[in-house]
């Protein structure tokens, strides 16, 4: 079975429940309509980021959405892991791992020049998952936001 499908405007009423379980899950007080409207571009084709459903097309288990910039230090594109989410029912069988590291091959592949992502420095699960995909705290770097 092939893990990832590349996510399209048909896919936004199976992505709508998921990303609000995520956004419940993780306490970030958005509503339908901000989702709606944060993840519409994507589906769409916008250049700044794209969607991939986890799973079966018709039946997806989870979703990666992978959001894209520039990087003078790592040579040009690069890519943030801007939400990663599995359904909590199938956690734990691989299908994660086996989807970042696809995503990862195939975005090194286009030309993607590095990964990054954010999480709880507290969650020992969450950084056990993507220390295991590959990824490495750095040293002496915190990322920050400014919310505009």
């Amino acid at each position: 079975m092939k893990t990832l499908h590349l996510a399209g405007p048909d896919d936004l009423p199976r992505l709508l429940s998921m990303v609000a379980a995520f956004h419940e899950h993780q306490g970030f007080g958005t509503d339908e309509d901000h989702q709606r409207a944060a993840i519409a571009p994507l589906l769409e084709g916008s250049p700044h980021g794209a969607i991939w459903l986890i799973g079966p097309r018709k039946a997806p288990v989870g979703y990666v959405v992978v959001t894209f910039g520039w990087s003078v230090e790592f040579g040009g594109l690069d890519g943030i892991v801007d939400e990663l989410y599995i359904r909590p029912a199938v956690r734990g069988r691989g299908m994660g791992f086996e989807a970042v590291n696809s995503l990862a091959h195939a975005l090194r592949d286009s030309g993607v020049g590095a990964l990054h992502l954010e999480a709880d420095r507290n969650d020992e699960p969450v950084t056990r998952f993507y220390t295991r995909a590959g990824f490495r705290p750095r040293d002496g770097y915190l990322f920050m936001s400014r919310v505009l």
